[in-house]
This record gives structure tokens, C-alpha cells and sequence, in this order.
């Protein structure tokens, strides 16, 4: 094989190589600054009459058929016991800081799930989010009905509505 074949194969090497150690420092200061932004907002949700108390008795909800949500309840991970009053705005859960509901939870994405009033009742969409929502144990594909009492699970987040 000629010479130049060889170097140019080697520069060529290195070349991606490089490339790949850029990537990958990226990534990780992508996520570390995302964490480090996120951290300052644990205590409680934005907006939407927020209000904490104690975490539910672990006891699952009974889901009930023709009764309107009123609020939605942090029942597992670092808020669990979270109450946020829905009203006639749409609510947010992420990581990032404008999101109604701030998780720092490591599988939440920056902008995760949305929950949407539509005809008196509560839909579910999944943002793009990485790691996916789950309604109950199914994953969330599209705009999808939210009844009472079943969880939505965001990473190591659970979230029910509550009458």
C-alpha cells in the first residue's frame, strides 16, 4: 500500500475520532447544565394553585366513570404528594424551568408530556420526550384520555387526576 494511502487512512482516524470525544463532552455538559437549571425549582410547581401535603396512603385510586378531574397528584417520586388544581389550562412536565410541573427526575425530558383540557375531560400527549409517557402500563402515542385514578408515569414519576 502506498505511503500517502496510510497517512491520509491515520489523519482520517484521528479526524473521527475527535469528533467523537467533542460529541460525547457535548452530551454530557448538555445534560449537566439541563440538571443544574432544573435543580432550582424542586420546591414547588409553577403556577396553576399549587399546594403541598401529605403523600398519598399508597392505597390505588378507584377509577370512577362520569366525574370531572379537579386535580392532579404526584403519588410516586420526589413530589410525590403534590397537588396541582386544574383549571382550564393546559399543564406542562419537564425538566425545563416554564414547565407548570417541574420533575428533576433523571428520565424526564426537558419539555416530557402535556395534559390538555378538551370537552371536560383530560388528554394526555407525549412531547418527543426520550424515554416515553405511560398511561397506566401502556405507552402514550398520541392525545390520549386521561380517567380517574390511572397513573401517568413519567420516568420514576407517577401522576393520577383526582376528582
Amino acid at each position: 500500500m502506498p505511503e500517502l494511502v496510510i497517512t491520509v487512512a491515520r489523519f482520517g482516524f484521528l479526524i473521527l475520532l475527535w469528533i467523537f470525544v467533542f460529541t460525547v463532552v457535548g452530551v454530557i455538559r448538555r445534560d449537566l447544565f439541563a440538571g443544574a437549571r432544573s435543580g432550582r425549582l424542586v420546591a414547588a410547581p409553577r403556577g396553576v394553585g399549587a399546594s403541598t401535603s401529605q403523600p398519598p396512603s399508597g392505597k390505588p385510586a378507584k377509577v370512577k366513570r362520569g366525574r370531572a378531574a379537579h386535580q392532579m397528584v404526584v403519588t410516586a417520586g420526589q413530589l410525590a404528594g403534590t397537588r396541582i388544581t386544574l383549571g382550564e389550562a393546559q399543564i406542562t412536565i419537564g425538566r425545563a424551568e416554564d414547565s407548570t410541573l417541574v420533575i428533576t427526575d433523571d428520565y424526564a425530558s426537558a419539555r416530557h408530556a402535556r395534559l390538555v383540557p378538551r370537552d371536560g375531560q383530560w388528554y394526555v400527549e407525549d412531547l418527543g420526550s426520550t424515554n416515553g409517557t405511560y398511561l397506566d402500563r401502556a405507552k402514550v402515542t398520541g392525545p390520549t384520555p386521561v380517567p380517574l385514578g390511572v397513573p401517568i408515569r413519567i420516568g420514576r414519576t407517577s401522576l393520577e387526576l383526582r376528582p
